[in-house]
């Protein structure tokens, strides 16, 4: 009830006051002083202009794809030239539709480390110097390492010859079927 009443004593207070302003308070425009422009200080090294020349929409450059397997089967993959946006999957693709490997079994390789299938040509090519990829596929040397990775894991070295062949027995009856 308080605010109530403190509400209607507030308008009523402003109910006296004039709703219009006094003349005094607008000024003249005309007598105010000129102000100079604001500018900018000059860069102490000025900007380079942009030198890539922009390239019309669908002339994106390529470049041609040579694949080589280090591993069993020898694999010599010659791809026809392709932008640098193609993705690695999109390469596995292309390896797969020649080959008839699957996809889920191929692995890239650049400067010996494995890259991940999100990555694109252009990002691979402006790591590496030489501009070469290496093209690998799982092998006797995946499965030692493997075998390795369950010794170390399980502390038990029968139990992890048993699981590791068990794996490749297994892997191997998928892809024959």
């Amino acid at each position: 009830m308080a605010e109530v009443a403190f509400a209607k004593t507030f308008l009523t207070s402003l109910d006296s006051r004039p709703i219009k302003l006094s003349p005094d308070h607008v000024e003249d425009p005309k007598t105010f002083p000129p102000r100079p422009p604001y500018i900018l200080p000059r860069m102490p090294v000025p900007m380079s202009k942009p030198t890539q020349t922009r390239l019309p929409p669908g002339a994106e450059p390529s470049i041609p794809v040579h694949l080589k397997s280090l591993r069993n089967p020898p694999l010599d993959i010659s791809l026809p030239p392709l932008p640098l946006s193609t993705s690695v999957i999109d390469l596995k693709a292309a390896v797969q539709a020649q080959t008839r490997i699957p996809v889920d079994k191929m692995k890239l390789l650049l400067n010996k480390r494995p890259v991940a299938d999100s990555k694109v040509l252009k990002e691979l090519l402006a790591s590496d110097k030489d501009r070469s990829i290496e093209f690998s596929l799982e092998s006797d040397a995946f499965w030692a390492d493997l075998s390795g990775f369950l010794q170390q894991r399980l502390k038990a070295q029968a139990k992890a010859e048993e699981l590791a062949s068990l794996f490749r027995s297994s892997w191997q009856a998928s892809r024959s079927s």
